[in-house]
């Protein structure tokens, strides 16, 4: 016979999103079931954030040995044990997973069962012999490498994010379909550790990030030796002795690249599949689940977190989100979901950053009323002293002055984007960041003096210059 249970929120996917909404309901005594059919902490901590951060910071020190000569330090050209550095990611994720662990969320009273949940009907997932009946459910099931449909693809072997972390010996020649955020970062990261590395990019790299922005780290990323291609159909793959061999198409026809291994970054898929979604009357498409603004599905007994709700899909985002269908599940708090103060930063080197409008979309959204600041790293005494010169930082304002976009390229715009992203959502101005003070030398004093720059004019105007004058006859 089959077992019911009828907790208050039964929580399907244990990811980021998913781990928080439980965690939470049972801090506050609300009794949760939590279902994971793989590994808890989900694609971040398995096999994404985690092991591609861990990566890129080996692939840091073994540049670091080679900018070491700007400074008068030398040493070898860095020899790279790529056994060893696949160790580091792997001791990096296992220092972390015990906090995600079923054992840790049993301890917080969260009822967690390692199995595939499946609506059978609108209100009730089975998993195994187990059916739930809960109040809310909630859908965190994150998503999954989307591989297109090359020809040929089904024909050869290719990574994805779930198994390039596998690697324990250095890729020859990498080639890397997709030039997005994830291409880019391990396009870098692999050059720096030995490998040689192509990027094939069917329209821009970088594409969604502000242009400007996204140029500074292009250029540096093709000055370490990494080749992209931009505006590159690939039409076929096909295997070959030395491993792979990848056809080309762009306006001047068709070429042929050959590597030994190949990565395909062509971006995400929601993990909507095989969980009954038609059974419970809930909509979905190819790029998710559909949500209205306070995540609750078309099914009002359920919600959809993270990455299967669509939209952005970052690890920060899922935690938003759970944040807000808690608010609405526990408190009976309205919640709406606002994506003009979510931040997103690219780990490259150097690093790009944003919250809220770039600088094209505030311009389709307020017209030419805009203010656009600019401060480039160059002129910071810090990004001197350590020589990263390279970057800019790009603050836009509405015409009352009001924060409504930065984008950062440069040294540490990942952490430096934190503050921006405070003032974004708490409709900070311009007038607020001039008035803060900000340690000398760090490079965040770079967006200060953008946004003092703003002012400058004003010591030319003849009204103040007459009004300083007047006070000055006072003594």
């Amino acid at each position: 016979m089959s077992k019911i249970l009828n907790p208050d929120i039964c929580v399907i996917g244990g990811g980021s999103g998913g781990l928080t909404v439980a965690a939470t309901a049972a801090a506050f005594g609300v009794d949760v079931v939590l279902l994971e059919k793989g590994k808890m902490g989900g694609d971040c901590l398995n096999y994404g954030c985690v092991p591609s951060k861990a990566i890129i910071a080996a692939g840091k020190h073994a540049r670091s040995i080679i900018d070491g000569k700007k400074f008068g330090v030398f040493a070898d050209d860095p020899k790279v044990d790529f056994e060893k550095v696949n160790a580091h990611i792997k001791d990096v994720i296992a220092g972390i997973a015990p906090h995600d662990s079923p054992e840790r969320f049993r301890s917080l009273g969260v009822n967690v069962i390692e199995g595939e949940g499946i609506f059978i009907d609108a209100d009730t997932v089975q998993v195994g012999d187990t059916k739930i009946k809960a109040r809310r459910f909630v859908i965190s099931t994150g998503s999954s490498a989307f591989v297109p449909p090359i020809p040929g693809i089904q024909d050869v072997d290719y990574l994805t994010n779930e198994s390039l972390f596998e690697q324990t010996v250095r890729p020859e020649h990498l080639i890397v379909i997709g030039g997005g955020p994830i291409g880019m970062e391990m396009a870098q990261a692999h050059h720096r550790l030995g490998s040689k590395v192509t990027v094939i990019e069917g329209f821009k790299a970088l594409g969604k990030d502000d242009p400007e922005m996204a140029e500074v780290v292009l250029k540096r990323i093709r000055e370490e030796g990494v080749e992209i291609f931009e505006g590159t159909k690939v039409v076929g793959l096909k295997k070959i002795k030395s491993g792979i061999s990848v056809k080309v198409e762009t306006t001047n026809g068709e070429s042929e690249i050959k590597g030994s291994h190949l990565l395909v970054a062509t971006g995400r898929a929601a993990n909507v599949h095989g969980l009954g979604l038609d059974e419970a009357g809930i909509k979905f498409d190819r790029s998710g689940i559909e949500v209205a603004k306070n995540m609750r599905t078309s099914n009002k007994r359920v919600y959809a977190i993270g990455d299967v709700a669509g939209g952005f899909q970052f690890t920060h985002v899922a935690g938003y989100h759970a944040g807000l269908v808690i608010q609405e599940i526990l408190f009976r708090i309205p919640a709406k979901e606002n994506r003009n103060i979510i931040p997103w930063a690219t780990f490259t080197e150097p690093e790009l950053s944003n919250v809220g409008l770039t600088e094209a979309q505030a311009r389709e959204k307020h017209g030419d009323n805009i203010t656009v600041l600019r401060w480039e790293y160059a002129e910071n005494d810090r990004a001197r002293a350590e020589r990263k010169t390279e970057g800019l930082i790009k603050i836009i304002a509405d015409k009352k002055g009001r924060l409504i976009g930065i984008s950062i390229a440069g040294a540490g715009a990942g952490e430096m984007i934190n503050m921006w992203a405070l003032a974004v959502t708490n409709k900070m101005k311009l007038s607020h960041v001039r008035g803060y003070i900000p340690p000398y030398p760090t490079m965040s004093e770079i967006g200060k003096r953008a946004v003092v720059s703003h002012y400058g004019p004003i010591t030319s105007k003849p009204l103040v210059r007459w009004l300083i004058g007047f006070l000055r006859k006072f003594g």
